[in-house]
């Protein structure tokens, strides 16, 4: 469609004889300049609503499912880490309410208008379950491995991240550790790392880890990781 308005329009200007030469530096990108944001936008959007983006998740999941029953049994204690954020739940309406923004404070009562506060958002229990991770859960389950969230949320969010949870079709998790409320860390690694630790110094061998960022994956203690895709947003 953008092609084709295009055209009409060089069509219009050779017509009446006002097309200016352009030099090859008119239309070209400075070096140095990032990606636009708008651009970016419009590809997100059209990733998540083309259905690749579910596409892609499933994919993973699937793999992570294979492993999860071929090496449930190797271990005495075996278990699973998963984040929480675009990797159990969506956030996709609040997401894209917000325009990919992040608004921590604030009501969300007029989706799927913004803007949408992010607490709001966790306190109304509305963000359902992706398909793979829940189904995920439900056969590490049926296989005894324990599953443990480890989540950027803070502890404060603790009962509306549980409720949440609950609310999606999760149940019987073994833990949920969320960021110290007063935790100031540069990166997620520096506090989910120490979290699998710990989860190890309990018994248990972690033999698959999930997230949707890099830094939930960083730092060892898992036999495996698994990223998923998030072009949504970056947390370091």
């Amino acid at each position: 469609m953008a092609r084709r308005f295009a055209g009409v329009f060089l069509t219009a200007l050779l017509l009446c004889g006002c097309v200016t030469t352009m030099s090859p530096t008119d239309a070209q990108t400075v070096g140095s300049e990032p990606f636009n944001v708008g651009d970016a936008q419009r590809a997100a959007s059209a990733y998540y609503e083309s259905g690749r983006y579910a596409q892609d998740l499933d994919a993973v999941f699937s793999e992570v499912r294979r492993w999860v029953r071929e090496h449930a049994r190797q271990h005495a204690r075996p278990a699973i880490v998963l984040d929480i954020d675009e990797t159990s739940v969506s956030n996709w309406l609040a997401m894209k309410a917000d325009g990919f923004g992040y608004i921590r404070a604030g009501d969300c009562n007029r989706l799927p208008q913004g803007p949408c506060g992010w607490l709001a958002w966790e306190e109304s229990e509305r963000a359902p379950a992706i398909p793979g991770a829940l189904a995920l859960v439900r056969e590490a389950h049926s296989l005894g491995v324990a599953v443990f969230f480890v989540t950027g949320r803070y502890e404060d969010e603790r009962h509306a991240t549980e409720a949440n949870l609950r609310a999606a079709g999760y149940d019987n998790w073994r833990g949920l550790i969320l960021r110290p409320v007063h935790s100031h860390t540069e990166s997620a690694m520096q506090y989910k790392a120490p979290a699998r630790a710990r989860i190890e110094a309990e018994g248990y061998r972690i033999i698959a880890n999930i997230g949707d960022q890099p830094s939930d994956l960083d730092g060892g203690h898992a036999e495996r990781t698994f990223l998923l895709p998030n072009p949504f947003y970056r947390v370091p």
